[in-house]
């Protein structure tokens, strides 16, 4: 399973970031702090250019990430998928047939040995792990799982992409403009 090749999810976090994607060859595209009220018109608006849009769900102003909101989400905003810390949000994601990527703070080894037992739960289609700056952790992860792996977090250069790449991830997000110039070609 991957994203059509595309080894950069660009993470947009203000619209005028979003429009520039809007012509750029990125298919997939993660959408963060968004506002509740500007979800529909934003998704739709990357859904008319091709774009499949991926939406974080922890990150959207004025919803409370439950099974609630998940259902609305999945049902009325219809983006491709949902990224979330939370199992519930991931489990309604997959009942509803969109991506779910469980998003992973892997700050300790406590952390990495209740993240497995969370993935044993939400069998998400991808997890994201952050911060991506850990090849070691992404290989040890994805080998431990065998569930694809998304780095994410304190990408900053394009060594950080390549050697999460090289690490076993399927992709990387990252919020940085450059890099997606960098990786666009």
């Amino acid at each position: 399973m991957s994203f059509n090749n595309q080894r950069v999810l660009p993470a947009v976090r203000k619209i005028k970031d979003l429009e520039k994607l809007l012509t750029s060859p990125f298919q997939y595209i993660v959408l963060l702090d968004c506002h509740i009220g500007m979800l529909k018109s934003l998704v739709d608006l990357a859904k008319s250019h091709g774009k499949k849009p991926l939406l974080h769900v922890d990150l959207v102003e004025g919803l409370k990430n439950d099974e609630y909101a998940t259902e609305y989400l999945c049902q009325y905003i219809k983006p491709t998928g949902l990224i979330s810390t939370r199992a519930s949000v991931i489990m309604k994601t997959k009942e509803n047939g969109l991506l779910a990527i469980q998003r992973l703070f892997l700050l300790d080894s406590s952390a990495l040995r209740k993240s497995y037992t969370l993935l044993e739960r939400t069998k998400p289609d991808y997890i994201e792990v952050l911060p991506g700056v850990m090849p070691h952790i992404i290989k040890e992860v994805g080998e431990a799982t065998g569930i694809p792996i998304v780095a994410g977090g304190l990408i900053r250069t394009v060594s950080d992409v390549e050697n999460a790449l090289e690490a076993g991830a399927t992709a990387v997000t990252t919020s940085d403009s450059s890099l997606w110039k960098h990786y666009q070609a």
